[in-house]
Parts: structure tokens; C-alpha cells; sequence
């Protein structure tokens, strides 16, 4: 295989992946925002500080649409898929707390489709994610070290 089909395959791979995170996280931003009541009381059953409640209202759904807009742009993108990680990997780790009970109760209540799902999916889910993100970040970096494509080029 030449190496520009190798490149372009990356940079299609690439492009899916963060498809697929503007997807996630332009919901899940816009499902908080249209039901802030909703999400503000599901951030009160959560296991932080009261103080915390008023920023995160606001501050997730503002880090979601943000990473996703990393995402669109071009030249943004690779910080888009670190920032997507990073997001995933808070959300998954935060999960997986709860998962090994180390708090008292499951917090966990959702917005949207995800509200459907049960705990157990809803952590596969976020895996998948987590994952999906960290192989984009790999696949960007392997990107400028592949020759002379890079992102910027798709």
C-alpha cells in the first residue's frame, strides 16, 4: 500500500472519530442546556460540593461544545481529540468511582437516550468513547510523522 493511501486512510480515520465525538458531546451539551433545570438538579445528587453545582451548570456543557468546535476546525482538531480524551477520561474515571463503590449510592443519573441505558451500559459506553478519543489522538500524531500530509492537508 503507498504511503499517501496510508495517510489519507489515517486522515479519513480521524475525521470519523471526530464525527463521532461532535456527535457525543454536542448532544450531551445541548440536552443539558435545553433541560438545565433537569441537569442542575442531577448535578445536586452527585457526590460534590455544593459550591460546585452553579460552576458545572454552566462549565460542562461550555467544555463540550468547545472541544467539539476544536474538533471541526482543521487546525484545531488534535487539541480537540486531547481535550475529548481528557473529558472521557474524567467522565469514565468519575464512573468508575462509582462503579467500585467508593461512594455511598449511585449518582448517576442521565439526560437524553443515555437516561435508558443502565449504569453498566452507560460506563461501556463511556469506555468506548474513551477509547475512540485516545485512538484519535494516536492517529493524529502518527499523522505528521508519516510523511508530508497533515491534518491541515484534509
Amino acid at each position: 500500500m503507498a504511503l499517501t493511501t496510508i495517510i489519507s486512510n489515517r486522515l479519513r480515520g480521524v475525521w470519523v472519530i471526530s464525527a463521532f465525538l461532535i456527535t457525543l458531546f454536542v448532544y450531551t451539551a445541548v440536552s443539558k442546556l435545553l433541560n438545565l433545570e433537569e441537569f442542575e438538579s442531577q448535578l445536586t445528587r452527585q457526590t460534590l460540593p455544593d459550591w460546585s453545582v452553579k460552576w458545572l451548570l454552566w462549565l460542562i456543557p461550555g467544555i463540550e461544545l468547545v472541544v467539539s468546535l476544536l474538533l471541526v476546525c482543521r487546525p484545531t482538531r488534535k487539541i480537540g481529540l486531547f481535550g475529548a480524551a481528557i473529558l472521557m477520561l474524567v467522565f469514565t474515571g468519575y464512573m468508575g468511582l462509582v462503579f467500585l463503590n467508593v461512594f455511598d449510592r449511585v449518582p448517576c443519573s442521565c439526560g437524553g437516550v443515555i437516561r435508558h441505558m443502565g449504569f453498566g451500559a452507560h460506563f461501556m459506553l463511556n469506555l468506548f468513547f474513551l477509547v475512540l478519543s485516545m485512538l484519535g489522538v494516536y492517529m493524529s500524531n502518527r499523522e505528521k510523522k508519516g510523511g508530508e500530509m497533515a491534518m491541515s492537508d484534509f
